[in-house]
């Protein structure tokens, strides 16, 4: 299980960012996942109404696969890159953070590529023949990830991929993303399932096997032609989780990925990674703004217009939400809402997770009003106004109240129960509440 908050994607490609101090904090908050970008795409200061954003380096300081050539001219300053060479010190970077989150026991998700949202995405790639002394990419943005028309990129894709590949063979804490956010910016998936071919069949040649994630939709899709080579599928800002139901009987790992565009309020992401959680996800990671160069232990103090939450007290919420988890046998558990019977107050929705006799995990919580809104708006409830009925069979059986936004015990109690419907009242609560029921 994958539960994390981490950085928006610089901390390789961004030489201003001290990867070390912000794998301390992630590990310190109890934490074990972090997503980076390889270094194909980059972003100006300013995209998406991001402040400090980690992806947007400062002139000079972007560092990617390429070696930089003698000819000046890159947009973002310094030399044009040399798309046939390898940089040996973004290599020896990359390393350095996988082995420093290997230490502390963080799985590094590692995009290889993303797609050009906007022209001044495009202008600042060295796949950009304007960027390049290679002659290659005189091409639309909306082509360079297409398998017809991209105007000899895809020789030089298919090369970083594999060199990413070699060089991190040895890293048993990494896995492989295609690309993110396909769906934008004319990625194709004919182009997608090609370069899970060329990762696998690398793979095949080093005697290693790392896992390979597609990200599939924003909010939910049903997976249509599953690549047998994927192993994980992303979705971002999956809010409700209906994605997990739709793409449960796969078999593979369904991840939410990305959140944000909901405010800065910590409560509507909180209420995500329990939803998506109990929903039978396996992975969730917050789009984490705190984290900045200068400000790698996650206390950036960002101002009201970004578009996402991340903060110390955040981070603890999505804690006791994994060391909860943690404590039950979720690989044996899946999602089954059957076994709540009856009906809850208008908007209120309660999910759970399920190993049938043994263990159960519930979640409950209440609609949250204005999606935008920087203030609380999730419902207080008084104690016994909701109440659960939930079919157990026969036996003896602990529950225990859970308070997730203040990460807290309730209370706990040890019952006797003759097999049919249990009613429960819930104890009084803001905005979500969780119960444990196990077996004993």
């Amino acid at each position: 299980m994958l539960i994390t908050s981490g950085e928006h994607y610089g901390a390789v490609l961004n030489l201003d960012f001290n990867y070390v101090k912000y794998l301390d904090t992630l590990a310190v908050s109890g934490l074990n996942g972090t997503r980076t970008w390889a270094g194909a795409y980059c972003e100006p200061p300013g995209a998406f109404s991001i402040a400090d954003n980690t992806l947007a380096p400062k002139t000079g300081r972007f560092i990617c696969p390429w070696a930089r050539s003698d000819q000046p001219g890159y947009a973002n300053g310094g030399t044009k890159f040399d798309l046939a060479r390898w940089d040996d010190a973004y290599f020896k970077r990359l390393k350095d953070f996988m082995k420093h989150a290997s230490k502390r026991g963080i799985v590094v998700e590692l995009n290889l590529f993303c797609p050009f949202y906007e022209e001044s995405m495009w202008r600042l790639s060295p796949m950009n023949a304007a960027n390049n002394i290679n002659n290659l990419g005189t091409v639309a943005r909306t082509n360079v990830y297409t398998l017809e028309r991209h105007g000899g990129l895809l020789a030089v894709q298919e090369a970083m991929a594999r060199k990413v590949v070699a060089e991190l063979k040895d890293f048993d804490n990494v896995y492989y993303e295609i690309c993110n956010e396909p769906y934008f910016g004319g990625v194709t998936l004919d182009w997608q399932h090609h370069m899970a071919d060329v990762i696998s069949e690398t793979e095949r040649g080093l005697g290693v096997r790392h896992l390979i994630s597609q990200n599939i939709a924003n909010h939910k899709a049903k997976v249509e032609n599953p690549h047998p080579a994927v192993s994980i599928y992303n979705f971002h800002y999956a809010s409700p989780p209906e994605t997990v139901a739709l793409n449960y009987g796969l078999n593979k790992l369904i991840g939410d990925n990305e959140t944000g565009f909901r405010g800065t309020n910590d409560a509507p992401y909180r209420m995500e990674a329990w939803d998506f959680i109990t929903a039978g996800g396996g992975l969730f990671n917050n789009l984490d703004y705190s984290f900045t160069a200068g400000h790698e232990d996650g206390t950036y103090v960002y101002p009201a217009s970004q578009p996402g939450c991340g903060n110390a007290n955040f981070r603890r919420q999505i804690r006791f939400l994994s060391e909860l988890i943690r404590r039950l046998d979720f690989v044996r558990m899946h999602p089954d809402e059957s076994v709540l019977q009856g009906a809850l107050p208008r908007g209120v929705t309660a999910r759970a997770l399920v190993e049938p006799a043994q263990s159960y995990l519930f979640y409950v919580r209440s609609p949250w009003q204005t999606e935008k809104s920087n203030s609380s708006h999730g419902a207080s409830f008084a104690d016994n106004e909701i109440v659960l009925k939930i079919a157990l069979p026969d036996g003896k059986f602990m529950a225990e109240w859970f308070d997730p936004r203040r990460c807290v015990s309730l209370e706990r109690n040890v019952f006797a129960h003759s097999a049919g419907v249990l009613q429960l009242g819930i104890p009084a609560f803001e905005e979500d509440i969780a119960l444990v029921i196990c077996k004993r």
